[in-house]
């Protein structure tokens, strides 16, 4: 009962989708593609937005300044820096965000450890 006009509009309608296809699945493909830039581009502009504000302070003298103190230990010449222990505080919760020596006594120590070689065990 498949009459040949049927037959013809069944082949045009399945050469029209199959020819539809690869363009459709390449322009979901572009859009998804294109999603994804989009949010690239909004976490660049993110970090780009919060490297600025970093420069904006670094540019403040007091900030660096501050920064020195705080991070590298830096003291003007004549000051005398004291360590206050309070009897009351909680050991656990401050040996978890400051490490227990600066930075350059750390380095000092492994460049100390590395001037001198393990002993020879005769081999």
């Amino acid at each position: 009962m498949l009459t040949s006009r049927a037959a013809i509009l069944a082949l045009v309608v399945c050469v029209i989708a199959l020819s539809l296809a690869y363009p459709l699945r390449e322009y979901i493909a572009q859009r998804t593609h294109i999603d994804q830039l989009q949010e690239e581009q909004a976490r660049m502009e993110e970090t780009v937005r919060e490297l600025r504000r970093r420069e904006e302070l670094l540019s403040q003298d007091s900030y660096v300044e501050r920064e020195a103190r705080v991070r590298l230990h830096y003291q003007y010449p004549g000051e005398t820096t004291y360590i206050v222990d309070r009897p009351g505080a909680e050991e656990g919760a401050e040996a978890d965000t400051e490490p227990s020596e600066p930075w350059f006594a750390a380095l000092w120590r492994s460049v100390e450890e590395a001037d001198s070689p393990p002993p020879d065990d005769g081999l």
